[in-house]
């Protein structure tokens, strides 16, 4: 799957929620949410509906623990952070459509279940919203979606590559291309690192497909996943050289009539991120509406909400 990262969050500083209360008390004592408690307990599977086909597990389960549902086709994370970022499932689908409801704590510290027919809007907000509108106390999970997914699960493809002796600074970028542009990038992409002298360490292909229910959708269309992880000298020229390499390689895939993956925004210029997401401007709107403190700052959302605050300025050059 589309992995659900985002950047590092800080280290936990306060106490280990482990139940909709803990949760709710976080909220309410206005701690912002990055770092701010330890979820690591809010690991239980709460309800399985046999009968209706439904599994209600609490934010933090590890997809590791659902593999008697899953057949062990969701690799990694918890089911609450793949939720967050929307990511694509082993079939390629995002993780929306094996969604049937949640509850989150809003940043009033209410705790609030919803789902398609119940507050649509939070709904289509909250999910591939990466906690900007309150962070996941369960997920309700469809089991016959999941297994459909795990019926119908794709390995991803990885390019042989070289081991590297001396891997230095590592650097990492997800791109979504339409797939018949695909080997057309990854030529472009592999030249563009040539050129800077980044040696090429990882390069995963994975399929993507569209759906049309979240605010923030990244999946348009069908597109080809790329995640590409390359490293560069650790000094400070090449460090800059490469940080500026993955703006290049965003270039190149909005070039093929593609973008990136929400969760690496952060990376992206003002420009891109409007290309990429349209929608972006008025997401950020629809959370100041919800959180006009701003009592909820992931890392994502701070970063996001900066980059969106900056403006073009010209760049003059004068000789001393």
């Amino acid at each position: 799957m589309l992995a659900a990262q985002s950047l590092p969050l800080a280290a936990f500083t306060g106490p280990r929620v482990c139940s909709a209360l803990d949760l709710c008390k976080a909220m309410l004592a206005g701690t912002s949410w990055a770092g701010s408690y330890d979820a690591s307990g809010l690991d239980r599977t709460l309800c399985h509906d046999a009968e209706r086909g439904l599994l209600e597990v609490q934010a933090g389960v590890s997809w590791r623990a659902l593999d008697a549902f899953t057949d062990g086709t969701f690799p990694g994370g918890t089911v609450g952070e793949s939720i967050a970022a929307n990511a694509a499932g082993p079939d390629g689908r995002p993780m929306v459509a094996h969604l049937h409801s949640m509850t989150l704590v809003t940043a009033d510290g209410e705790l609030r279940r919803v789902n398609r027919g119940q507050a649509p809007e939070l709904f289509r907000l909250a999910v591939g919203g990466f906690g900007a509108f309150g962070p996941f106390y369960s997920v309700t999970l469809d089991l016959g979606s999941l297994s459909r997914a795990a019926g119908n699960a794709s390995a991803p493809v990885c390019l042989e590559l070289p081991p590297v002796e001396a891997p230095g600074s590592l650097f990492c970028i997800e791109v979504l291309v339409p797939p018949q542009a695909a080997d057309a990038f990854i030529d472009r992409a592999r030249a563009a690192l040539d050129e800077r002298r980044c040696a090429l360490t990882r390069l995963e292909v994975r399929r993507s497909l569209p759906e049309d229910e979240t605010f923030l959708r990244w999946a348009r269309r069908e597109f080809a996943a790329l995640r590409i992880e390359y490293c560069a000298r650790s000094t400070i020229g090449a460090c800059a050289a490469a940080a500026q390499l993955r703006r290049h390689l965003i270039d190149l895939a909005l070039g093929a009539g593609g973008g990136i993956a929400p969760a690496h925004l952060p990376y992206a210029s003002r420009a891109q991120a409007a290309a990429c997401f349209p929608m972006l401007g008025a997401f950020l709107a629809e959370k100041r509406r919800c959180d006009p403190a701003e009592r909820l700052l992931g890392a994502w959302y701070r970063s996001v909400r900066d980059l969106w605050r900056r403006e073009a300025c010209e760049v003059r050059w004068s000789r001393g």
